[in-house]
């Protein structure tokens, strides 16, 4: 089975353990979908956001030495938005309405994502099309494909001439 049907094995299973959520969505720390149980709501947009979040958590615990980012959680009149580490790669998010108990949200999304990262960890990693044959990287930002530097003119000052003083 992939890795994608499993993670969302997963989030059905928490779902059923905790009716109050109304929404779960795994993601890349990237920002892309991995897999998702979100009726109503658009996956795409809410990944970004969650990354987005994400970066956002993990400099404020970094800025105050907090350690390594683990748990996210914000609160509208609503309900409740909780974001959870799963792994280096990826990002756990829950929707809970507003009468959902947070230490079970706490407990559920911490359980869910660390399962997650399980799963994440286990992923074959890529092989390359042709095995012995080494990826060719890309080529530098500054040189087209064929490799030659590209020249960016020097921005020139105003010409000063003898009538300037130059």
């Amino acid at each position: 089975m992939a890795v994608e049907a499993e993670v969302l094995n997963e989030l059905h299973r928490l779902r059923t353990r905790m009716p109050q959520l109304t929404g779960a969505l795994a993601a890349s720390v990237d920002g892309f979908v991995l897999a998702q149980d979100m009726p109503g709501v658009q996956p795409e947009g809410l990944a970004a956001l969650t990354a987005a979040a994400l970066g956002v958590g993990r400099r404020l615990v970094d800025l105050t030495a907090r350690g390594d980012f683990r748990e996210l959680l914000v609160r509208g009149a609503g309900g409740y938005v909780a974001t959870y580490a799963a792994g280096p790669a990826a990002v756990l998010t829950l929707l809970a309405d507003d009468r959902a108990n947070v230490g079970r949200l706490h407990l559920e999304g911490r359980r869910s994502g660390a399962h997650i990262a399980a799963l994440m960890a286990a992923r074959p990693t890529p092989q390359p099309a042709y095995p012995g044959v080494p990826a060719v990287p890309p080529p530098p930002r500054n040189q087209p494909s064929g490799g030659l530097p590209v020249r960016v003119p020097r921005q020139l000052g105003p010409q000063r001439g003898p009538e300037h003083g130059g």
